[in-house]
């Protein structure tokens, strides 16, 4: 006789009892470590979009320039399923590089500015659910690494701007590149603001680089989000696992 042990899909604990049965007659566990969270699981889905390992995949095409349609047609799961996975994502998403600020120590104002002493600023263009909802991401990067410090996704009015403003704010970024627009000019220091493309291409080719991997920025496409929140969320998800590596976001949480 072989002995087989049920691990928890959570903790991998094998501390595993049966817990009755579903309707159809698939048959229930629950796991019993009391440090874990004592989840209730089935070995066998009917549904593929309840497996682990499905919602992986509607994560890492998505952030591969998937739409909803197309995961949909290639997994064989409903829309809905797809929407769900990426909602749940949202509280994971980081609008700030916390990552970039925890390694930096605050007590040390001086090392801060030293570290971030120059940002490139710039915004680009995309929409949600009809090209009438336009909605711009504005993102601010380390002018000197490269990496991104932090974004907004809004409108292109000064509202949104003074948002990224304030989400710099602990960064202690003492200059700023820009491209001259009109929210810059109004609300920068002149003696801490630079116009011109010189000092604007690092931010440039990262607009490239975003318009070829997220469909949803893409000038001419058919895969975009009918809803704001959705659009915002994708983009969010993408910036935070590949761009500028944000807090510790990990797709298969």
């Amino acid at each position: 006789m072989a002995l087989v042990y049920v691990h928890c899909p959570k903790c991998q604990s094998i501390d595993v009892v049966q817990c009755g049965k579903q309707a159809h007659g698939t048959q229930r566990d629950r796991c019993n470590n009391r440090d874990g969270p004592r989840t209730i699981f089935l070995l066998q889905y009917a549904d593929k979009g309840r497996l682990p390992a499905v919602k992986q995949q509607i994560v890492d095409m998505t952030l591969n320039g998937s739409g909803v349609r197309d995961i949909v047609r290639v997994l064989g799961v409903r829309s809905a399923t797809v929407i769900d996975v990426l909602k749940k994502k949202g509280p994971a998403v980081k609008q700030v590089n916390e990552r970039r600020l925890k390694s930096l120590d605050p007590a040390q104002l001086d090392v801060i500015i030293r570290q971030v002493k120059d940002a490139a600023v710039d915004e680009m263009w995309s929409f949600g659910g009809s090209k009438s909802q336009q909605r711009w991401l504005w993102h601010a990067m380390d002018h000197q690494t490269g990496q991104v410090l932090a974004y907004v996704c809004g409108t292109r009015e000064d509202e949104t701007f003074l948002q990224l403003k304030a989400l710099l704010a602990p960064f202690g970024s003492t200059h700023f590149y820009t491209d001259g627009w009109g929210a810059y000019r109004r609300h920068l220091d002149p003696a801490q603001h630079t116009v011109g493309k010189q000092h604007t291409q690092k931010i440039e080719r990262k607009h490239t680089t975003l318009r070829a991997r997220s469909q949803r920025l893409v000038r001419q496409t058919i895969c975009f989000s009918r809803s704001l929140f959705m659009h915002d969320l994708v983009i969010g998800l993408f910036i935070n696992r590949y761009d500028a590596r944000f807090a510790h976001f990990q797709s298969g949480s």
